[in-house]
């Protein structure tokens, strides 16, 4: 099983909170919290995976990690 990274974060010109995961183009999804926009994009995920290895496309190593940014002293 592959560990993605999960963005979640509030669109305002949408209304509602996008989930997507950068490592796997064009899979994200929305919900009207973030967890719900989190329910739907595992099962987004479990789809592009599915249908990824059914085409027989190349199913893409976690590689995107966040900047994270510490303040300093």
């Amino acid at each position: 099983m592959k560990d993605y990274h999960i963005h979640i974060f509030y669109s305002e010109e949408d209304g509602e909170y996008i989930a997507d995961i950068p490592d796997l183009k064009y899979c994200s999804a929305s919900g009207a919290s973030p967890e719900e926009a989190l329910r739907e994009v595992l099962v987004a995920k479990d789809l592009w995976l599915e249908t990824a290895g059914d085409r027989g496309i190349p199913i893409p190593e976690p590689r995107y990690r966040p900047v994270i940014y510490q303040a300093s002293a």
